[in-house]
């Protein structure tokens, strides 16, 4: 019975083994059976997810050798056209096609070279995809908002193009800003000819060696070649330009052209060499894309710095305030600063020289001079220097205030941290070129906003109703009287439309509290401030509220902050001027043409690119050279745009 019983419970225990051997198996089994169903496009078929009335919006379009044409919504694709749109994005048009067609893949080898060449062009597969990214010029703070559809449908993909892909090659000015368009500006067509023929001659052979090297019986082949790889290279260790090369050069080159011939007669694989191939272009463009980091950095740390002429000019002024102390010109018209009869000008800056010829250009280009009133309001560092300046140098009957902004008693608002100098800010925000559909990639603008100062003004300025303030890079070539007299209707900041940027492309950046998504956004520069209305709206109120939601205590989110605050606080309050009024752009846009420039009433050198740097562009120099101040002793002795 022992027996018996101990068969049977062994029995049992080997039923029990076998079930879960089987049941592993099927685990097992449907495991790779679900990457393959995905793999496969099979489980389009299955109610996964949530439902919605909505296709997609690739649904509508159907790829052809063509490109694209748009067809009606369609329950009766196969799944190997639907395979093929799900892959079309990545995949070469030779390839499509050939799947389309039936084919086999078997590809000649010219076919396969060119092939190789999209492949190893860093190609990826990307469909409109609505995000926009607003970046600070060299901060690295980066907001990622959803552009809604209804601002531009998605597009389809033109195959027989593939330099049109979004993907194919990330933006250049998302990446490195306005490098690219300085670079672009900038950019030589290589002159050393003999030079670039050594290094094609050099990537071939290297592409070839290693199959050579295999073969049985080309020895002396594999040694030839081995031996012009090796004085390629030295040569070219030794020489960057043609005029460097050593006179033996073309006995060289020629000695390689014979020796890659002999190596295209034998019998190699095509596979092997079009790999190294595509391994050496790989290391090529790594290479070319660490320079073209490092130029940018270069350039960015170039128009970032102030210049060495700059500084000492700063510094000079200052050490001379303390060795003379100057008669304080201020009190002499201490009753001009609070009379609102009179124009009263602000200025944010901590330049002494781009804030002396924006006063400069203001008051050349006004018929009548007596009732100017420039506020500039300036850091303590800078404010000695400033306040040396304009003692020394007079601009016709206009009167110039220099204000310590950290001087000022503001202690109300000092827990929001906005007493310190901050003027205006300055963005670059690229957004889906949805105007232009057959070229999908990102658009960048460059955009000029009120910094946290400006809204300090009711604050600083209390006894005045209406004040017009000007950034430091901006020049006036008109008289502004009349822009001054400008009925605002009600609103509180008469400002130029930029109209290339509207709400919606912020949408989820402003956080989904808009008004009107077709509005155009507004630059800074040159802006009528009627303080009455602001007051009575309580803009700085809101202004704080709204600030407080999106600095969330980050010192990368503190500048960015100023975007989302500026534009909500504003909404609704916007007088658009006449947009001929102020060019703007002149810091990155190289386009500009100079017929608007002569007749716009001031100039506007947003970006980058100031005309003080040696890197601002030199069309536009020429504008802003004209009110430099003349024959000033300081800026001789710093050597300041000589």
């Amino acid at each position: 019975m022992k027996g018996y019983a101990a068969a049977a419970g062994s029995s049992t225990k080997q039923r029990r083994w076998k079930w879960l051997a089987l049941a592993v198996l099927m685990l097992v089994f449907f495991s790779m059976l679900v990457p393959l169903t995905f793999l496969l496009g099979l489980h389009n078929g299955f109610p996964v997810g949530w439902l919605s009335d909505e296709s997609s919006p690739l649904d509508s379009f159907e790829f052809d050798g063509n490109g694209i044409i748009e067809k009606n919504s369609s329950k009766g694709d196969s799944r190997v056209e639907q395979m093929l749109r799900n892959f079309t994005p990545s995949l070469p048009e030779e390839i499509v096609q050939d799947i389309a067609e039936g084919g086999d893949m078997k590809l000649n080898y010219s076919k396969r070279n060119e092939v190789s060449k999209q492949l190893t062009s860093g190609l990826t597969g990307v469909a409109s995809h609505p995000e926009s990214e607003v970046l600070t010029e060299g901060v690295d703070s980066k907001m990622h908002p959803t552009l809604d559809t209804k601002l531009g449908a998605r597009v389809g993909v033109k195959l027989s193009d593939v330099s049109n892909f979004a993907g194919a090659q990330k933006s250049c000015e998302l990446e490195f800003g306005s490098y690219c368009l300085w670079s672009k500006e900038h950019k030589e067509a290589m002159k050393d000819a003999i030079v670039k023929r050594l290094k094609d001659q050099l990537f071939v052979a290297r592409a070839y060696y290693p199959s050579i090297a295999k073969l049985q019986g080309q020895e002396n082949l594999s040694r030839q070649m081995k031996q012009n790889i090796q004085e390629h290279e030295r040569i070219l260790s030794e020489a960057i330009s043609d005029a460097d090369l050593p006179p033996f050069v073309p006995e060289k080159i020629q000695k390689m052209e014979e020796t890659v011939a002999k190596a295209n007669g034998c019998t190699v694989e095509c596979s092997n060499v079009e790999r190294k191939l595509r391994q050496i272009f790989d290391l090529t463009v790594d290479e070319t894309h660490f320079h073209m980091k490092q130029s940018a950095f270069l350039y960015h740390l170039g128009v970032q710095t102030m210049p060495k002429s700059l500084h000492c000019l700063s510094m000079r002024l200052t050490v001379e305030y303390f060795r003379e102390r100057p008669l304080d010109v201020d009190t002499s018209h201490a009753y001009k600063f609070n009379d609102p009869r009179l124009r009263h000008y602000v200025i944010f800056s901590q330049d002494v020289l781009a804030v002396s010829v924006t006063i400069n250009s203001t008051v050349t280009s006004s018929m009548d001079t007596a009732d100017l009133v420039f506020h500039l309001l300036t850091d303590r560092q800078n404010f000695y220097a400033m306040r040396f300046w304009f003692a020394r140098n007079s601009y016709k009957d206009a009167v110039i205030r220099v204000l310590n902004i950290e001087d000022l008693n503001l202690s109300n608002l000092i827990d929001f941290g906005v007493t310190k100098l901050s003027p205006s800010e300055e963005f670059r925000v690229s957004i889906h070129n949805f105007d232009e559909p057959q070229l999908l990639h990102m658009r960048t603008e460059y955009l000029s906003i009120f910094g946290h100062s400006h809204f300090l003004l009711p604050e600083i300025f209390k006894d005045l109703k209406k004040v017009m303030v000007l950034d430091d890079d901006m020049i006036v070539q008109h008289d502004l009287s009349t822009l001054w007299n400008t009925d605002l209707e009600g609103k509180v900041n008469g400002a130029v439309n930029f109209c290339k940027l509207r709400f919606g492309h912020l949408e989820t950046f402003l956080g989904g509290i808009i008004n009107d998504r077709s509005s155009c956004l507004w630059m800074s520069g040159l802006n009528i401030i009627d303080l009455e209305k602001w007051r009575e709206h309580n803009l700085t109120g809101i202004y704080l509220k709204l600030l407080n939601r999106f600095h969330n205590g980050s010192e990368a989110t503190w500048r960015t902050a100023a975007v989302s605050a500026s534009l909500l606080a504003f909404q609704d309050r916007i007088f658009s001027l006449d947009s001929s009024l102020v060019i703007s752009g002149l810091g990155h846009d190289y386009g500009i043409n100079e017929n608007m420039i002569k007749n716009a009433v001031a100039l506007h050198y947003n970006g980058n690119m100031k005309p003080w740097l040696d890197l601002g562009i030199p069309t536009y120099k020429k504008y802003w050279k004209k009110f430099l101040t003349q024959g000033e002793r300081f800026m001789d002795e710093c050597n300041v745009l000589h």
